[in-house]
């Protein structure tokens, strides 16, 4: 009996419809695999919580990370992180990771954000794994970069990084409809931000400090209903790269700008391809085309709560963020190490 027969209708589907299906079931897997990395990583890293050795808590994590990297099917590429070849052993620029088949794509990853943080059993520690197809990523060295980053919903340019902070929370504040005491400004609890957290003081707003993890702090200002309105401050540049991919994920802002302290570090910027070393990054610069942003807490955290151990096992809680449906997905996992161990 044929199709029509049966009821049944035969459809022709444009070929180029065939590939875009193809490629959008391809993205959502990549995101998906990618959670795996990031809680690979996190319950490798929390089993050394409040020991205060944050060495062993970061190769841990490494480990992981980069064996649930290479099982993945894809071709991928990192360019961002552990550092360059011949000073890490994993997760080095420039390694190829994933099974080779699939999609291409550039890695920028940090296993473990906020190693301190686990070693003293403080909060906020996270893994964070963010993908881009081929040239995404600005390609940044281990320098430090200035930030200032808000989230979604807002007017394009609603802060820059050029004005004071006054400017810049009085305009935020009229786009949200609020007074400007009403706004919380997170930033790293550094000595260097002192001149910074006096100016945001004077305006009345509120302050969260955070002893470590920019990119954790960044991802504060990613949910509409968050406590936190804008993050401010110097942090590390490739961890202002994975912030702007989470906020390329929900259409947030982010504004950036290396800071160069000596020659040798505008020696080190050039030799990564920076050619000005004054030049005002926008989000979509930093992390352009379609974007996958992934992160399991570690630690207990004001967005993502920490890995929590059980007799069997383990639960992490993560999110996913796709650039290309600004979707924000937040994921409970239960892992079973009994089945795991058995092959299962």
């Amino acid at each position: 009996m044929n199709d029509t027969a049966k009821g049944l209708a035969t459809v022709a589907v444009p070929v180029h419809s065939s590939i875009m299906m193809d490629q959008t079931a391809a993205d959502r897997n990549l995101a998906m695999e990618a959670v795996r990395v990031t809680e690979a990583a996190a319950i490798a890293a929390v089993r050394f919580m409040g020991q205060g050795d944050e060495r062993t808590a970061d190769q841990a994590a490494v480990k992981a990370a980069h064996m649930a990297l290479h099982n993945m099917m894809f071709d991928g590429t990192i360019v961002i992180g552990e550092g360059a070849q011949g000073e890490a052993s994993r997760l080095f620029v420039g390694e190829k990771v994933g099974t080779g088949d699939g999609l291409k794509a550039q890695v920028a990853v940090v296993p473990l954000e906020g190693k301190s943080i686990v070693a003293r059993g403080g909060p906020n520690a996270l893994s964070v794994i963010a993908m881009a197809e081929d040239g995404g990523f600005l390609s940044v060295p281990n320098i430090y970069m200035e930030k200032i980053a808000v989230g979604p919903g807002l007017p394009d340019n609603v802060v820059d990084l050029d004005r004071e902070p006054d400017e810049n929370l009085a305009s935020l504040a009229e786009a949200k409809g609020v007074a400007i005491a009403d706004l919380v400004v997170c930033l790293l609890d550094r000595p260097r931000h002192g001149k910074l957290i006096t100016k945001i003081r004077e305006t009345g707003a509120r302050i969260r400090l955070i002893q470590d993890g920019d990119v954790s702090g960044v991802i504060q200002v990613t949910e509409k209903n968050t406590i936190v309105d804008a993050y401010m401050g110097i942090g590390g540049a490739p961890q202002g790269v994975l912030a702007a991919a989470a906020l390329r994920g929900v259409g947030g802002q982010m504004q950036s700008r290396l800071v160069i302290r000596n020659k040798d570090e505008g020696a080190i910027a050039k030799v990564a391809g920076i050619e000005d070393v004054n030049k005002k990054y926008t989000t979509e610069e930093m992390a352009s085309g379609n974007v996958t942003f992934a992160a399991t807490g570690v630690t207990y955290g004001a967005i993502l709560n920490g890995v929590r151990t059980t007799l069997e096992g383990a639960v992490t809680h993560s999110l996913v963020m796709r650039s290309s449906t600004r979707t924000l997905r937040l994921i409970e996992g239960h892992h079973d190490f009994l089945r795991r161990d058995q092959g299962d």
